[in-house]
């Protein structure tokens, strides 16, 4: 026999495997579990207008199917990608036909939905409110970003997850045993070729059947899947990582908190998750900067120039020097004592700049280069600070006069900030007692 197979398949497994009944669905119990809200409008029969959201591979166009199979509701497919507003009024018109016709329902199926723009998304609100058509659309991306308000309002949305490994194993056990899979070639699967697909497929359903029907294709019936033939197969795999997406950002955010709330640990599973899903380490980088100034501040101001040179590393030598130095630095983050005393100060300064608009600079603050202006007032009454008693011009007034003086910057009592916020008391104490106060309270 030829090792490898000559006769092609009429469709993929995946294909083939798709779930014609809801014992068969794998996954998403959350919803489909007994007393669930999906399962009981399905017993019910009260189906209605609804958005999946979930990543790809976890069922959501085959989810869509069983509602219409288990409703006996006619089923119209479209896809984002490929279809516009006469795809949509066609679909109408189609529902509207089996409605007058047959007495049936429509639903009405719309992949990847988040790529229609608003406009076409508004198409679809008269009949979803009268009831021409039942709405289900698919998503990876999240609806309150991407899908109008009006259709998010007439929609019950639904998040669908990564597959867990039960799922997993229900998906290769069919797909090993049944007939319409790949059961006729009776092959074996190790559990550890097991755990290698399933962290190849990285709680991607279709992703799992592809690479058991690759690899499938390189062995004789009766024989095993091996773990050198999987490895061979798979090569320097990634992990789901869909930078500008959904998975991107959620990540981010985790590193970024976990270094917040001093968990050196998770920080570095979060950072590793980020590599290993192929994010660029500068863009990395970039943003434990900005953690550095955000979370730490003048707590440590080490840790901003830690993280400069960390970047500055990256940069220079790249993988996997660079990468070593950003976890040095998002190390010492982490550990490094937390405020956000500049951070929450400068937002408030940069909001009240904006609300009191152009205020003219104080006149004793303002230089004099020219004998205009010494004239004009330019500079009179400033006191340089160096010539006073300790260096500071205790009771001196540097805010506009339309503003009266406030506090933007309000050390916390750790770290380096404690004794920043002892000084600014003490300077306080001078201020309130200075004769030469220019502002009374």
């Amino acid at each position: 026999m030829d090792l490898f197979r000559s006769a092609p398949v009429a469709q993929p497994l995946a294909a083939r495997l798709r779930a014609t009944s809801l014992d068969e669905y794998a996954g998403q119990e959350h919803v489909l579990g007994p007393g669930k809200p999906l399962r009981e409008a399905l017993e019910q029969g009260a189906l209605h207008s609804m958005i999946f959201w979930g990543p790809p591979g976890v069922g959501k166009t085959t989810l869509a199917k069983l509602l219409a199979q288990v409703s006996d509701a006619h089923f119209e497919t479209i896809s984002a990608v490929l279809s516009g507003v006469k795809e949509i009024r066609q679909s109408v018109e189609m529902a509207k036909q089996q409605a007058a016709q047959y007495g049936r329902r429509t639903i009405l199926f719309v992949d990847e939905v988040h790529r229609f723009n608003k406009s076409q998304q508004d198409a679809f609100l008269p009949y979803v409110e009268d009831g021409t058509l039942i709405f289900i659309g698919a998503t990876t991306e999240n609806p309150s970003f991407e899908l109008n308000n009006a259709l998010l309002s007439r929609a019950r949305v639904y998040v669908l997850k990564s597959l867990d490994e039960a799922a997993m194993r229900k998906l290769v056990h069919r797909a090993l045993t049944e007939d319409k899979g790949l059961g006729k070639h009776n092959l074996s699967l190790p559990e550890e070729s097991f755990q290698i697909l399933l962290a190849a497929a990285d709680g991607d359903g279709r992703r799992l059947l592809n690479l058991l029907e690759n690899a499938t294709d390189l062995v004789e019936d009766g024989g095993e899947i091996g773990i050198e033939l999987l490895q061979n197969l798979l090569g320097d795999s990634r992990r789901r990582f869909d930078k500008g997406g959904e998975a991107f950002y959620d990540q981010i955010s985790a590193l970024h908190k976990s270094v917040r709330g001093s968990n050196p640990d998770a920080a570095l599973y979060w950072y590793a998750r980020m590599l290993d899903g192929g994010c660029d380490p500068l863009y990395l980088a970039r943003r434990v900067v900005r953690m550095a100034s955000e979370d730490i501040g003048n707590a440590d101001p080490r840790a901003l120039t830690l993280c400069l040179n960390a970047w500055d590393v990256q940069e220079r030598l790249g993988s996997p020097e660079g990468e070593l130095a950003v976890a040095q630095a998002i190390v010492y983050l982490a550990c490094a004592p937390k405020s956000n005393a500049v951070y929450m100060g400068f937002k408030a300064a940069m909001r009240e700049a904006a609300e009191h608009g152009s205020l003219g600079v104080p006149l004793h603050l303002r230089n004099a280069p020219t004998k205009l202006m010494k004239e004009l007032g330019y500079g009179d009454e400033y006191r340089y600070a160096h010539d006073e008693p300790d260096g500071y011009a205790a009771g001196e007034d540097y805010f506009p006069e339309e503003l009266e003086p406030r506090r933007y910057y309000e050390p916390v009592p750790r770290g380096l900030e404690l004794k920043i916020r002892d000084k600014l008391a003490h300077l306080a104490s001078l201020d309130a007692a200075s004769p030469r106060r220019r502002r009374k309270p």
